[in-house]
């Protein structure tokens, strides 16, 4: 055996095994439990980041752990191929999306298998190829024909940059998510899908989801959004016209003092026909985000419409004003604004001097001060200036209200959803073409599967090239002149069924094969960034039960356990530049000056010896300069040593601070490991352990070794918290390196002791634990042997040690038999040579014994 680690000829000696031996390669087995895991595929974008190596990292040491407890696994990997940066390159550089986009698939396929990851290559997916998407254009056709999906006329956010349509979710701070941009909301014709249909089981079901993470089942049932109230109607004074509003709170109707309309609802462009004010209002909205996050803290705008609402019950006439705060998606267009008792309402109606009504007072036991002058009050309580209902509880007016309501035909209880249809069409060329056609004007499913999308394109400034195209657009049905539809789908689309088509990948006859699919499905651990929780994970669980109800899928969930690794952070430096820039430093380029406790206290850049500014830890980014090439890290360190980093730096669910000192610690470990086994094995054969001629010495470290298999078994199988793991495994080694003798026994328990580390840190380091398995005189792949198993008699301790106290101060330890009596234990303590000077002659009042731990003496 080398006396010396090379991580890089072992990891392209394990890798070409693996390779030769096709050992990834998942087949559907009946007999054999399946496992299913799955990290999120990544966007080819060229290179891959440390959040990548982290995220597949997390994965590939599951999916081995795994395989190791005999399940037959599945862990494959594609490519979210579709996007606007493949657009950009080609606008910028000239270069097809489709060339740019395979060409780093190209070169991230071998970074990725660089690093070992235990993939079925097979099953690679690749959602920008007709052979994928065409599938997804039929369901969608399916989704039409059943009324799940829909054409119709919309206010949106659209970038004039990007020229596209973009979701409330990827418009931040008013701007466009990819190009900063500010927003202009414009009515545009869209494809929708009826993600609203499956509202109450997509929320109700989340309560059958143990293995997700409780914040992210918090976030989806918040954006869904369930809620109670009452639909009622404000009839509009000389006019046939009715509004219809939605309220949770019926209980405060009667301090309703104005009614508000979204900019686009048709009573304010009717009156914005001869009000130039109300016209620019409105025009001025036409540029603003439609999120709910930036509306919520926007300043609250409105125009008087001149149009006066009847309150339904009162008769009392309201005025209708057009706000900035409503939208014409929500509900409908329109709400009933109490500013007594909610706060947007209140702040709305003191800017403009509107008239606010108490309706609500405390209850007795409340801690909140009524004072309307400053704030809204927007607890429940009791109802007064309310008429008949004065005196009733919030609870009580609500059912009594509404009753009356229901009653005079002016209102009815109803539950209500905050999520809205999702959005689905988007005006860029680098996407699944929407598999619709026009004849006659009527939309109606393309003829043929797929619609493909040209790959020989050029651009003409940022214009869609299949938009006024006729090659593309111009088509005959039924011998009639036709017209495609020239939107592609929003990216989304791709994303939220991937997962299913990995399990039938080839299948030509149909988006999947049902036999198959559903042995694979659903997957057992799903890895990735909580920022995809009201997004990607909710349109994915709309797809796989309306997957279901299409008889493709038996399982009412795409994912059972759902792990969110934490972002990876790197150290940040800087020079300052002019009187406000910054010029970012990689942290490769500096030496840092630290203190005695390791805390930074300054720095110098290593090529031009100046000093740089530290601005602590944060997410590695382009603009920071502060990441780390993965390749790099590889070419350094070792692929194992990269794995072994990312998992022991944090557990997954909590940021990972990358720093060259711990990536070069876990490399150190690798070494000791490595000529820990090279010690072993360069010292001749090694004799069969023989439990039963163990010295206690012999036996302490083989119990240290079966403790351990407990412990990492725990930290994989429960809390998959693998930095505890490794943490573990490098105690049991430095008890090896501490353990002396060389006797056949000794070594023995070296050995097993050496067995032990490199099987549970093969999920892990998976190349250097294979050589050392070899080295250790095992024939075969590591990954196919079993997890080992505590021998529970090795975890049996002959004696134990007691902490002996002194009226609570530790005076000394002292070992007894295990199994000793409480008086044998309280001789032993009462006899030690140094308790005995801490009580001295002092009376004893009691002794306090702690089976297996602790001894406490109370002396006077």
């Amino acid at each position: 055996m080398d006396a010396t680690y090379s991580p890089a000829a072992i990891e392209r000696q394990v890798q070409d095994t693996w390779n030769e031996k096709q050992v990834f390669k998942a087949k559907v087995d009946p007999g054999k439990e399946k496992f299913y895991c799955l990290s999120m595929l990544p966007y080819p974008s060229g290179r891959l980041h440390m959040g990548h190596v982290r995220n597949y990292t997390i994965g590939d040491v599951i999916s081995r752990y795994q395989r190791m407890l005999g399940k037959n696994v599945l862990q494959p990997m594609g490519w979210d191929a579709f996007g606007m940066p493949a657009e950009n390159a080609a606008i910028q550089n000239g270069v097809a999306p489709a060339k740019w986009t395979f060409e780093n698939i190209d070169y991230m396929r071998q970074q990725l298998k660089m690093l070992g990851f235990a993939y079925d290559w097979d099953r690679e997916v690749t959602t920008c190829t007709p052979e994928y998407y065409k599938w997804e254009q039929w369901f969608f056709t399916r989704l039409v024909e059943k009324d799940l999906a829909y054409k119709k006329t919309s206010a949106v956010n659209w970038c004039p940059v990007d020229q596209t349509v973009l979701a409330n979710e990827q418009v931040h701070d008013g701007c466009c998510w990819r190009c900063d941009t500010p927003v202009e909301r414009k009515e545009m014709d869209q494809w929708f899908i009826k993600t609203t249909a499956y509202a109450k089981e997509l929320l109700e079901s989340l309560d059958n989801l143990p293995g997700w993470p409780d914040e992210v089942k918090a976030m989806q049932r918040n954006w869904i959004g369930r809620s109670q109230g009452v639909n009622l109607t404000f009839r509009v004074k000389d006019s046939d016209e009715v509004l219809e509003v939605y309220t949770t709170r019926p209980d405060t109707l009667y301090g309703v003092t104005y009614v508000a309309v979204a900019p686009q609802h048709p009573l304010a462009a009717q009156a914005a026909k001869s009000d130039t004010a109300l016209a620019a209002f409105i025009e001025e909205c036409n540029h603003m985000t439609t999120s709910e996050a930036d509306m919520a803290v926007m300043e609250k705008k409105g125009q008087p419409t001149g149009f006066t609402a009847i309150h339904p019950l009162t008769g009392e006439e309201i005025p209708v004003w057009s706000a900035n705060f409503v939208l014409m998606d929500y509900g409908h267009g329109a709400v009933m604004a109490v500013p007594g008792h909610d706060q947007r309402d209140w702040e709305f109606a003191t800017k403009y001097k509107l008239p606010i009504q108490q309706v609500i007072k405390p209850t007795d036991d409340s801690e909140t001060e009524l004072d309307l002058a400053k704030e809204a009050f927007v607890e429940k309580g009791i109802v007064v200036n309310s008429g008949e209902f004065d005196g009733l509880s919030s609870e009580e007016a609500f059912i009594k209200i509404a009753e009356r309501l229901n009653k005079e035909g002016k209102g009815e209880v109803t539950t209500n959803y905050r999520l809205r249809d999702w959005g689905v069409s988007r005006q860029r060329y680098w996407g699944a073409p929407v598999p619709m056609v026009y004849v006659d004007g009527e939309a109606r499913p393309a003829p043929e599967f797929p619609v493909v999308l040209p790959t020989d394109v050029t651009f003409d400034g940022i214009s869609s090239p299949i938009k006024n195209n006729p090659e593309f657009e111009d088509i005959t049905v039924d011998g009639k002149p036709a017209k495609r539809d020239t939107d592609t789908f929003d990216t989304f689309m791709e994303s939220s069924w991937y997962y299913a088509r990995y399990t039938t990948p080839h299948h030509d006859d149909g988006m999947l094969e049902p036999k198959e699919a559903n042995y694979w499905l659903p997957v057992d651990q799903y890895i990735g960034g909580i920022e995809h929780a009201t997004m990607h994970l909710m349109y994915s669980r709309f797809f796989h039960k309306a997957m279901r109800d299409e008889g493709l899928v038996d399982s009412d969930e795409p994912f059972t356990n759902l792990l969110c690794q934490g972002m990876v952070l790197a150290e940040t430096w800087y020079k300052e530049v002019g009187e406000h820039g910054r010029e970012w430093i990689s942290p490769t380029d500096v030496e840092a000056e630290r203190d005695d406790k390791g805390k930074v206290i300054g720095g110098r850049q290593i090529s031009t010896g100046e000093p740089v500014i530290y601005a602590g830890m944060a997410k590695m980014s382009k603009s920071k300069n502060n990441g780390k090439d993965p390749q790099q890290a590889i070419e350094e360190y070792g692929a194992d040593t990269v794995r072994l980093f990312s998992m022991f730096a944090a557990p997954p669910e909590q940021t990972l601070e990358w720093t060259e000192s711990g990536v070069q610690g876990a490399q150190k470990f690798l070494q000791r490991l490595w000529r820990a086994v090279h010690t072993l094995v360069d010292g001749g054969d090694i004799p069969l352990l023989d439990v039963d001629t163990l010295n206690d010495d012999q036996k302490a470290l083989r119990r240290k070794t079966h403790e351990t298999i407990v412990g990492v078994t725990a930290d994989f199988g429960e809390r998959k918290t693998f930095n505890t793991a490794i943490a573990k495994v490098m105690e049991l080694l430095n008890a090896v390196n501490r353990f002396e003798g060389d006797d056949a026994q000794d070594r023995a328990v070296v050995k097993e002791a050496l067995q032990t580390a490199v099987l549970v840190l093969a999920p892990i380091a998976p190349h250097v634990t294979q050589a050392l398995w070899n080295e250790l005189g095992h024939d075969g792949l590591v990954l196919d042997v079993a997890w080992p198993k505590a021998d529970e008699s090795a975890l049996v301790k002959d004696t134990l040690e007691y902490v002996v106290q002194v009226n609570g101060k530790v005076r000394g330890r002292v070992t007894v038999p295990a199994g000793a009596d409480k008086e044998t234990v309280e001789a032993a303590a009462r006899g030690d040579e140094n308790v005995q000077r801490f009580i001295a002659d002092a009376p004893i009042r009691k002794v306090i014994v702690v089976p297996n731990k602790l001894v406490n003496i109370v002396a006077k």
